[in-house]
């Protein structure tokens, strides 16, 4: 403690140089609106860089994981892909309707800000109205769904998470039992579930039944799959229950993610609307 004194008061007037200096500074920016200015900019590309750099060792670090998803992504856009060909034989016609299958374009997107943890979650992406990124398109990954474009900026968009209380989704079951609901996060804590609510009563649900997008709405295209149940009837009314579903988005590992554009939702949203208004 003496040596660390001794060396203050060898010192003291470097000390109070650099103290003077750095006073001296912050009443130049706090007091010059150019000065201001120009300290926020540099401020901002410094965070910006060290922001960069951070996704950068993220996305690497989660390469082999990358890996895997296109790996199976592609297998899957292979089967359908077979599934898509037409084939014409005295045992089996098979026809594609080739307007919904051109309805749909999708644009890749890298996340570069995400929350998980919050009461209300956003995602930041860096796309936006360059690329034709708009408000109210879907948000998927290869695993499932993710959000909804909330704002938009010229190179980048923000997302209104799955994980947010006042996000609507609507879902359907298997083709079985042909029943539908509105998945919704709710006031969870925990990103891996969410709830599917207003499933008739007399729907009989089984534990591990897969949960698809109903393509309903405009935002997603009809089949992509959300979780399965893990909880076949949370809560029961008179005509309607809520089941609990593991989501098959990992919310906490998002890396790259696909914007959904649907060419017919402005004709669509048109004509629901004109028909509201004849009411």
């Amino acid at each position: 403690m003496r040596n660390l004194w001794l060396f203050l008061v060898r010192y003291n007037a470097f000390f109070l140089f650099i103290l003077f200096f750095m006073f001296s500074i912050v009443l130049v920016i706090r007091n010059n609106n150019f000065q201001r200015a120009s300290f926020i900019n540099s401020s901002n590309v410094v965070v910006g860089s060290y922001f960069e750099k951070i996704n950068s060792w993220k996305a690497y670090l989660a390469l082999a994981d990358d890996n895997k998803a296109l790996l199976e992504e592609n297998a899957h856009l292979r089967k359908q892909l077979q599934n898509f060909r037409a084939i014409d034989t005295t045992v089996h016609v098979h026809l594609v309707d080739s307007i919904e299958q051109d309805r749909y374009t999708f644009t890749v997107a890298t996340v570069v800000n995400n929350s998980i943890h919050q009461r209300s979650n956003y995602i930041t992406l860096d796309k936006g109205s360059r690329e034709g990124i708009h408000p109210n398109m879907g948000v998927i990954t290869s695993n499932g769904v993710v959000g909804i474009v909330q704002q938009v900026s010229e190179n980048f968009s923000t997302v209104r998470s799955l994980l947010h209380p006042d996000i609507r989704i609507s879902v359907s079951l298997d083709s079985v039992s042909d029943a539908f609901g509105s998945l919704v996060w709710g006031s969870n804590t925990d990103s891996r579930f969410a709830m599917v609510r207003d499933i008739p009563n007399h729907v009989k649900i089984r534990i591990g039944q897969p949960i698809f997008t109903s393509g309903y709405s405009t935002l997603f295209p009809k089949g992509i799959k959300v979780g399965h149940v893990v909880e076949p009837e949370v809560t029961s009314g008179e005509s309607f229950k809520d089941i609990r579903v593991l989501l098959t988005t990992d919310f906490a590992k998002l890396h790259h993610v696909y914007v959904v554009k649907d060419k017919l939702a402005e004709e669509k949203v048109s004509l629901e609307a004109s028909h509201k208004e004849n009411e």
